[in-house]
């Protein structure tokens, strides 16, 4: 079973992450406004919230319906408010285009308010107007400010990766321009190393056939030696055909005979191996995997550079030194896998030399060296050379079985590559943008903000919903009913007429005969008595022995005239 990595098993949870979370956000608008008072129906919101959360789950799919929809839902239920905001700002921050997002929009906060207004008298606060006063609030709340919020947040993530786009094409445009310009400095010194050289090896070549010509006869034991010298300067000429097809254009090789089908192979390995051994040099050859008849030219051609000038080296510098040459090709396999995919690995190793080591002016310039390094690098490998705690030299190379791109190399994809882009992470997720923070950071960041963002909406939608049920009326309105016939002493007493002792003295041996059947008599002093010059209007309520009220009676009582305190009577 293949591993799932950290970044896509990130992915996958991230979705269930964000509806876990508008969910547990909406149930604490459900929570809030319950502890308020203000929440009729508890069981029928919760199971709509929880249809809700379902929906923003399948907002991918269908963005402007579940939009619609949660919308709709959050006119009767406003504890669906923050994640119909949460889906506000998805759907917004994905439309690119501006109209259809607009319409979007205006469509479902007017299908918030026409939703609360309807759902008022049953649902809501009690009736249509103030179920139009929560629309209203609700509407900016969950739509439109998390809607304007997506659409700046998703214009900024588009103008970043236009921006990005724009400097990796002019990146990529510099890159051609430098590598043309190699390309055309590259020709011209290979134009002039084939004058120079090549017509001085030509010459040679000439005068060497000329000469074994003239030694048939005269002298036929060194003929051989003319021969030698005329198929030397032969081979010279056609590395040096070789070696100026590499100026040009990277990692091809040019010219005339310039690679062969069993170029790199093990018979041609094993004949460099055995041309070394006719020159003097004791060579063994270890070669582990099968042949690379199958692989790349330029991989073939790699394996045949390091081999020939490693032992080009030797022949040089260290002709008595014992010499072991190992090509390994890595097969498929899980170890193979492990490590990156099929490589043949080259190795030259050379034992000191048993006499005294090479004068420092026989030590060579290296580039040879520096050619095989840019070659083998050029196709993605690894190269090293360098001397031995023995004595003796390494040199080891590593290349890819089957690079990525064999004729242009990591150079060629160094010039495509651009910033990384995400995760994505899901439809909006725009890649990360150039910031001083990495990706982790900057997504932690954004959903911090974007949590806290979500948070303050729900808080301010609570304290709309309870300002509109608090204004709403309490179901009494004008003045305060009075007390009737045939109410019983609590139900009086509950309209706040109770009995008052001064108020009994002043009807004192004023009020009228009480009604047949009164057992008592109850004299307020709210709700009945008035003062107007020259007396009181005074009122009896008188009950039964059932404390039924059975009579309420009206009546002046003359009061004392009034006197300053120095007067006298």
């Amino acid at each position: 079973m293949v591993p799932i990595s950290s970044s896509r098993r990130t992915a996958r949870l991230r979705p269930v992450a964000q509806t876990l979370g508008v969910g547990l956000v909406g149930l604490g608008v459900y929570a809030a406004v319950g502890h308020l008072g203000y929440l009729p129906h508890p069981p029928f919101q919760l199971v709509v919230l929880a249809a809700a959360a379902v929906l923003f789950a399948l907002r991918g799919r269908g963005p402007a319906p579940v939009l619609l929809v949660l919308a709709a839902l959050t006119g009767p239920v406003p504890a669906v408010g923050p994640v119909t905001a949460a889906a506000a700002y998805s759907v917004a921050r994905r439309m690119a285009r501006p109209r259809p997002r607009a319409r979007l929009l205006a469509a479902s906060g007017a299908l918030l308010v026409a939703c609360a207004t309807v759902a008022g008298p049953r649902l809501g606060p009690g009736s249509a107007a103030y179920g139009l006063a929560l629309g209203l609030v609700l509407a900016p709340a969950a739509v439109i400010v998390p809607g304007l919020v997506g659409t700046v947040r998703g214009q900024q993530g588009r103008l970043l990766r236009a921006l990005r786009e724009r400097g990796d094409a002019a990146e990529r445009a510099r890159r051609l321009a430098d590598s043309e310009a190699r390309i055309h400095e590259r020709s011209r010194i290979a134009a002039e190393m084939h004058d120079l050289v090549g017509h001085r090896l030509s010459l040679v070549s000439l005068h060497a056939g000329g000469l074994e010509l003239a030694l048939e006869g005269a002298a036929p034991q060194l003929r051989e030696e003319a021969v030698l010298v005329r198929r030397t300067t032969r081979d010279a000429m056609r590395e040096l055909r070789q070696v100026l097809g590499v100026l040009g254009p990277l990692a091809r090789d040019t010219g005339p005979d310039a690679l062969t089908h069993a170029t790199g192979t093990r018979a041609d390995i094993e004949a460099l191996v055995a041309q070394s051994r006719d020159g003097g040099v004791a060579v063994r050859l270890g070669w582990t995997g099968p042949d690379l008849d199958a692989r790349p030219a330029p991989v073939r051609r790699a394996v045949h550079r390091v081999v020939r000038e490693a032992l080009t080296n030797v022949h040089r510098y260290a002709a008595d030194a014992h010499v072991t040459v190992t090509v390994e090709h890595d097969t498929a396999g899980a170890a193979t896998a492990a490590a990156g995919g099929e490589r043949v690995r080259v190795t030259v190793r050379n034992g000191a030399r048993p006499g005294p080591s090479a004068p420092a002016e026989e030590a060579g310039t290296g580039r040879g060296l520096t050619g095989l390094r840019e070659r083998v690098e050029l196709l993605g490998g690894t190269f090293e050379a360098a001397p031995l705690p023995s004595g003796g030299f390494r040199v080891a190379a590593a290349v890819p079985a089957e690079p990525a791109d064999p004729g242009g190399g990591p150079a060629a994809r160094r010039a495509d590559d651009g910033p990384d882009t995400l995760t994505a992470t899901g439809p909006e997720a725009t890649g990360p943008e150039p910031a001083a923070p990495g990706p982790d950071g900057r997504r932690t960041a954004e959903v911090l903000t974007l949590g806290f963002g979500l948070t303050a909406l729900s808080a301010l939608m609570v304290v709309g919903i309870a300002f509109v049920y608090a204004a709403q009326p309490s179901g009494r309105s004008g003045p305060a009913p009075l007390p009737r016939i045939g109410m019983t002493y609590a139900e009086v007493a509950g309209y706040g007429v109770l009995d008052n002792a001064a108020v009994r003295a002043a009807a004192s041996g004023h009020e009228p005969p009480r009604p047949a059947g009164t057992a008592g008599c109850v004299y307020p002093f709210n709700g009945a008595t008035e003062r107007h010059p020259g007396g009181l209007l005074i009122a009896r309520y008188c009950f039964d022995a059932a404390q039924r009220l059975i009579a309420i009676d009206r009546f002046d009582v003359p009061s004392v005239r009034d006197t300053t305190p120095w007067e006298t009577p």
